[in-house]
């Protein structure tokens, strides 16, 4: 036994290897209740001290330091989960009440004993996908919300623009019913709803795919985010360490711990959150371009001497750029260690960490096609024609943040006020209050 209680110890101080920027508290708190969650359901091996211990950290927001870089996610996110593991032991470190201390110190500010390992309790620690889980989840349902935002920004485009809502009709939706295509015209439908500005332009027939392929491009995006949430509802509640014990006795060495499930719809997911930037940016672009929009150039009304929007382009076409070489799959990589035990993994933690930057990088470029759809706004109702009260309404929450452009300048403190306003959901829930007041 004391040998069994040293090589426990020794398994998380050791593999206590991670490196970069420590994960976000939000991210780790996740990784402490999901692996809470896996061994209460009794296959894990562990004794209920841990269980105790990891609910108190919890409760008491005692939040282990984990850095976000070191997982193969195969065996596991063993080198993260070592270092959150730690201060259950009283090493490592710690964050409570805003400040960093040691995770000894920590427990005993709060009153709290540091547990003894024994069994297996420190491998089933240690052994899980709870990081590549968390991440994922939480850019996940980030990524859900940002469809639902999309959904005002493309609506307050169509109002600026004058765009055909011809292509957002059901009864074509009904002959090609992918659930989320349709899901996305309906919505754009009623958010547009009594406008006098679509569908006014009776010498076309048709839009630019950026606006009249909406409904394709936002519902795939949305239709690959649920199977994202398929994945993660399961992994969630699921046993993913090695070995298992089972409820006859019997140890089994398996792969539960191997990251593919969730690696695979998180490069999935990463890629759909990406689309949903580059079509958003190139409806800014049809904004600010005078061509294209039949506006003044970049929006501002003082052209040559003033460069309105011209730059918050820039910066959207900047940002999707940096998307679309983050899209790439991590799950197709892999690489052997564990001398070439570990011959195959998935690069699910790295899967999960480069969807949360597309994530944050699509709701600023989401933002800023916000911002440019406000100001579009503005210019072109001085033809008289209105916008549909749900539009006057997203505009009014635009408003509330950034004014009007009447002379340069610096957008960029209007650009992360707009960011802080997509990132807290409140476009999402704002487009849900619209819908529901429809009685939908």
């Amino acid at each position: 036994p004391g040998e069994n209680a040293r090589l426990q110890t020794n398994l998380l101080r050791s593999h206590a290897c991670a490196v970069g920027e420590p994960l976000l508290e939000e991210q780790v708190r996740g990784m402490m209740l999901l692996r809470l969650n896996t061994i209460l359901i009794g296959c894990s091996g562990a004794n209920p001290s841990i269980c105790e211990l990891l609910a108190e950290l919890l409760n008491r927001n005692i939040v282990p330091v984990v850095p976000s870089q070191g997982s193969l996610g195969a065996s596991g996110d063993l080198a993260n989960l070592a270092h959150m593991a730690l201060v259950l032991i009283g090493e490592g470190e710690a964050v409570t009440a805003g400040k960093r201390l040691p995770g000894g110190e920590a427990l005993r500010d709060a009153g709290l004993e540091p547990v003894r390992l024994s069994g297996k309790d420190g491998l089933a620690l240690i052994n899980g996908t709870q990081l590549m889980t968390s991440v994922g989840a939480l850019a996940v349902a980030d990524a859900l919300a940002l469809v639902k935002t999309a959904a005002a920004s493309l609506s307050l485009s169509m109002e600026a623009l004058c765009g055909i809502t011809g292509a957002f009709l059901p009864e074509i939706h009904a002959l090609r019913p992918h659930p989320g295509q349709a899901e996305t015209a309906a919505m754009v439908l009623l958010l547009v709803h009594g406008s006098e500005r679509t569908d006014s332009r009776p010498d076309d027939v048709q839009d630019a795919y950026t606006l009249r392929c909406a409904p394709q491009v936002h519902g795939a995006a949305h239709d690959a985010l649920l199977v994202s949430v398929r994945a993660l509802e399961i992994e969630m509640n699921a046993v993913n360490d090695n070995p298992l014990v089972l409820p006859d006795g019997r140890v089994i060495s398996g792969g539960h711990f191997h990251g593919e499930p969730i690696a695979l719809p998180l490069d999935y997911a990463a890629i759909a959150t990406a689309e949903l930037a580059n079509i958003s940016e190139r409806r800014s672009e049809r904004m600010v371009n005078p061509q294209l929009s039949g506006l003044p150039a970049f929006l501002t009304e003082q052209s040559g001497l003033c460069s309105g929007y011209m730059i918050p382009q820039y910066a959207a076409a900047a940002l999707v750029s940096e998307n679309k070489v983050l899209a790439h799959p991590a799950s197709v990589d892999s690489i052997p260690s564990s001398a070439n035990k570990e011959d195959h993994v998935s690069m699910g933690a790295h899967a999960a960490r480069k969807l949360a930057r597309i994530v944050t990088n699509t709701a600023r470029v989401l933002a800023i096609e916000l911002m440019v759809a406000a100001q579009a706004l503005d210019l072109a109702v001085r033809d008289g024609k209105a916008p549909a009260a749900a539009t006057r309404a997203i505009h009014a929450l635009v408003r509330s943040e950034v004014p009007h452009l009447t002379d340069d300048r610096v957008l960029s403190h209007d650009m992360e006020r707009l960011y802080a306003l997509v990132k807290s959901h409140r476009v999402a829930e704002l487009v849900d209050e619209l819908i529901e007041a429809r009685g939908l």
